[in-house]
């Protein structure tokens, strides 16, 4: 698997949230939906949409006329925004497009967070800060939201007409989803969720969705060196078409099912769906730079039941590039151009490192052959 080319993404400067805190720094998922990028940063509360906007003169793509879609506008949110500048994050980690309904999916972290040390700070109160754990409660969010062709470009919309859709959510509050609640006392991940992200705690950084079933991958924790899927069929509540719940389909009358797999104790770090395998992106659970992999699990999204699933039955796609203190690879989507060719794989970085940013403002992502 070889990197064929890249592209560049421009986000306009209007929608950043300071010099210090560009979108282009901290992305964090990436969809591509026809002749339109799909973006999340995990310290906002919306998604960015890039349109394809031509090519250089090295066959490199050009995506930009960004337009930015609030959540606040489309989602009845946990914790709504007091401001523009004054928000909780929804920490948005996965996104992923079911075409047979034009829903798009995401997913928040559903993490809890640790206070970093400062280096302007006393070494008393950066002990201090080690000690604090918090959360956002727009993290625990889970929806999917209907697009729609308007004035011939996609758009979000909070419901549409034709055919009727409407954005829905999973239950929940600022400090739980019914995702959430289901695991609470699940006899693997249910310790986990009271330890923070980077800490080995429950972290959601994946999503990919298959007919009616969601794949959700998590970071952490990793367990012995697997890493875990969950798998979930959300459906609407029968008394209020925005709000989704979890349809019984595990054994016990359980909401969900759960994957195991050997990633040489590597977590998740984004998921996607290519016919019946699931392609998954792999990092490290805690904060550190490097390895990062891309695997495919054959007929993973056919998986019945349960399913344990060791490295020699997964078939390792490649080793993504990393950089000390730069370049995490965060998100993957299919890619492609042109309707019926084979799609390549675009890969973006949280934390990019200097090399990858433009005057204009854009930044470089990656495009691998599949």
């Amino acid at each position: 698997m070889n990197r064929i080319n890249s592209v560049f993404l421009k986000l306009d400067s209007q929608f950043d949230m300071g010099e210090k805190k560009k979108l282009r720094d901290g992305l964090s998922a990436v969809l591509q939906i026809g002749q339109t990028l799909w973006l999340a940063n995990d310290e906002t509360l919306s998604l960015e949409r890039l349109t394809f906007h031509g090519q250089t003169a090295t066959d490199d793509f050009i995506y930009g006329e960004h337009q930015q879609f609030p959540l606040s506008q489309l989602l009845n949110l946990p914790v709504p925004p007091k401001s523009a500048q004054n928000f909780e994050e929804a920490d948005i980690e996965g996104l992923a497009f079911d075409e047979t309904e034009s829903y798009l999916w995401l997913i928040g972290s559903h993490s809890l967070k640790r206070k970093q040390a400062d280096p302007e700070k006393s070494e008393d109160e950066n002990i201090a800060r080690l000690s604090k754990v918090g959360s956002d409660g727009n993290r625990y969010l889970l929806a999917r939201i209907p697009v729609v062709e308007q004035d011939g470009s996609l758009q979000l919309t909070r419901e549409s007409v034709e055919p009727q859709r409407t954005a829905a959510q999973l239950r929940g509050e600022h400090s739980w989803s019914a995702l959430t609640k289901a695991l609470r006392h699940d006899e693997h991940l249910g310790d986990f969720f009271a330890t923070p992200s980077k800490d080995n705690g429950f972290d959601i950084e994946g999503l990919a969705v298959a007919g009616k079933r969601l794949f959700i991958g998590l970071r952490g924790p990793v367990l012995r060196g697997w890493a875990i899927i969950l798998e979930i069929e959300p459906q609407v509540d029968e008394h209020d078409s925005h709000t989704l719940t979890l349809a019984k389909i595990g054994e016990d009358c359980c909401p969900y099912l759960k994957h195991f797999v050997q990633l040489g104790g590597l977590g998740i770090r984004d998921l996607c769906v290519q016919g019946d395998d699931i392609l998954i992106l792999a990092g490290p659970t805690m904060d550190l730079d490097g390895p990062v992999t891309v695997s495919r699990w054959v007929n993973g999204a056919k998986t019945v039941g349960e399913s344990l699933v060791f490295n020699e039955n997964l078939e390792k796609l490649l080793d993504v590039p990393f950089s000390h203190a730069s370049d995490h690879a965060e998100g993957m989507t299919l890619f492609s151009t042109t309707d019926g060719a084979e799609p390549s794989l675009l890969i973006v970085y949280d934390t990019p490192g200097v090399d990858r940013k433009r005057p204009d403002g854009s930044v470089e992502a990656d495009i691998f052959e599949l």
